[in-house]
């Protein structure tokens, strides 16, 4: 039988803190610090569309791997969990390059603001690029999501390379002078960091080169030195 295209289109918006793929985290919940702000788009941005989401502590987003799309697919894909040197079929995984180019999320809903334009669902854990496009909302139901037999495969376990993080003293006094428009920057990098954002081959290695990373709106430079990775700067944008 031939594929059959249908139309889809985004009804939301995300403002992430997360302002390119790199050192994104490779799933939702992993970084708590991680807040990001939804907003509808019209038609959606209707006060009646959000009625009785307040109920629900979590949600499930289905999204767009919007700067990803034009690259197509591909049938098998090298998970960084695997060293990424193993491959595995994309349906095997939650690689960005899927047929269709469509992701899921659970977050936390931390909020819910009205605004002008509509609501604004602010949002906890996140693991979103600025400006991902949503298509689909749904609320996250524990007595039917929660499997308490289920398996997870090569991704049983939670992550274990908690990388430790110290900030220069330059880094931190950047922190102290952000601190009333960002609280828990220093957090949110630290919980970051940890997770060795690096290419998957570099993991338990020492590399000397300079990484740089831009969150919110600031551009952080830093590097692994015996297994610690160290803040250097924290320059605005």
């Amino acid at each position: 039988m031939k594929p059959q295209p249908f139309a889809v289109e985004n009804i939301a918006v995300i403002q992430s803190p997360y302002k390119q793929k790199f050192a994104i985290p490779r799933q939702p919940g992993l970084v708590k610090q991680a807040v990001a702000r939804l907003h509808f788009v019209a038609p959606y941005n209707k006060v009646d569309m959000v009625r009785g989401l307040e109920q629900f502590s979590h949600l499930w987003l289905l999204f767009m791997f919007h700067q990803n799309l034009a690259k197509g697919w591909t049938p098998t894909i090298r998970p960084p969990r695997l060293g990424g040197n193993k491959k595995i079929g994309v349906l095997a995984s939650r690689a960005t390059f899927r047929p269709n180019g469509i992701g899921m999320s659970a977050v936390e809903l931390l909020d819910i603001e009205y605004e002008k334009n509509g609501p604004v669902l602010v949002l906890g854990g996140v693991d979103l690029l600025d400006k991902t496009p949503i298509i689909d909302i749904k609320p996250y139901i524990p007595y039917s999501d929660i499997v308490e037999s289920a398996t997870g495969g090569y991704a049983e376990q939670s992550p274990d390379n908690q990388m430790p993080v110290i900030f220069s003293p330059e880094a931190l006094n950047a922190c102290s002078e952000v601190a009333n428009e960002y609280p828990n920057l220093q957090d949110f990098i630290s919980e970051i960091l940890s997770q060795d954002p690096r290419p998957a081959y570099k993991k338990n290695t020492e590399d000397n080169k300079v990484y740089n990373v831009e969150l919110y709106d600031f551009d952080i430079s830093w590097q692994v030195i015996e297994g610690v990775n160290q803040v250097l700067t924290i320059k605005p944008l």
